[in-house]
């Protein structure tokens, strides 16, 4: 008998968005961008070299796409191309490549609601800015939000 897999890698393709769980609730997303020198590398927006090191209201001003090594992104991870049935993915070679190249050389800035490492890569994919997760905890907070206003609680 021979013994499972315990961490089988899924197979990657550039362009794929890659999701790296970080606890119950959110992940970190990225593109997946190919090999160089038969290392995988993915492109997604952080601020961990940042000057900025403190979110200020979900936002850091001095974020960036930075371009690494998959398992200095995470060891864990997915494909998770949730969008292909609504949008059809842009090629990498013509679109996503020279957007993540463009992409690396501004400061963007990082905002936990409008615009997170989720938003990016589906931007970088799609051409459409879409987080999931975030869409999640709005289901949860207005609701919650609108019983307190109706309430006159604020």
């Amino acid at each position: 008998m021979c013994p499972k897999k315990k961490n089988s890698r899924p197979k990657l393709y550039p362009g794929d968005i890659i999701e790296f769980p970080r606890c119950k609730y959110f992940s970190h997303f990225g593109v997946y961008y190919g090999e160089r020198d038969g290392v995988p590398y993915v492109a997604h927006l952080t601020c961990r070299d940042s000057e900025t090191k403190i979110l200020l209201f979900g936002r850091a001003l001095n974020s960036s796409v930075k371009l690494e090594p998959l398992d200095v992104v995470g060891k864990k991870y997915k494909v998770n191309n949730y969008l292909d049935e609504k949008h059809p993915p842009r090629d990498f070679y013509s679109h996503i490549k020279s957007e993540i190249e463009e992409a690396m050389t501004k400061p963007i800035t990082f905002d936990i609601l409008f615009h997170n490492s989720e938003h990016q890569a589906t931007l970088l994919r799609y051409g459409v800015k879409k987080s999931e997760q975030i869409e999640k905890v709005y289901s949860k907070i207005v609701p919650t939000w609108r019983q307190a206003f109706e309430k006159k609680m604020f």
